[in-house]
């Protein structure tokens, strides 16, 4: 199913930035806020994993439900995972199009990776706490 990905800071997110190998991190960062409506359409249970699939890349993140979102949208906070299915095209600005991605989304049984090995998977170092 098509949404349409937004993407920017959360408390949480802010508040473990400095601790990117902390498992409070991995969890806030990896996390896909959907309209429970399309959850149920897609027979995705709370914190099951899915897989978010862009025209840039494609990650295993988990879901949750917020009523919150538009039906046809969904929010992932800036970071690794985010960073894995946003264009790195900066338009000479610096700064992605972290706002109007679209991606489709579809369940999966594949675990959600820690942020070291993401980092490894693309030639990175993991992060040191």
């Amino acid at each position: 199913m098509r949404f349409l990905l937004n993407t920017g800071r959360t408390i949480t997110q802010g508040s473990n930035v400095e601790h990117k190998n902390s498992e409070a991190y991995r969890e806030e960062a990896s996390t896909c806020r959907m309209n429970p409506v399309d959850m149920m359409e897609l027979d995705i249970e709370e914190r099951a994993s899915i897989v978010v699939r862009s025209a840039h890349g494609e990650i295993v993140m988990q879901a949750i439900p917020d009523a919150g979102q538009a039906r046809g949208e969904v929010f992932v906070c800036l970071g690794p995972y985010a960073n894995h299915i946003v264009s790195p095209e900066t338009h000479c600005t610096g700064m992605p199009d972290f706002k109007a991605t679209v991606v489709d989304i579809e369940p999966t049984t594949e675990g959600v990776w820690p942020v070291w090995k993401l980092m490894e998977s693309v030639g990175g170092c993991r992060y040191e706490d």
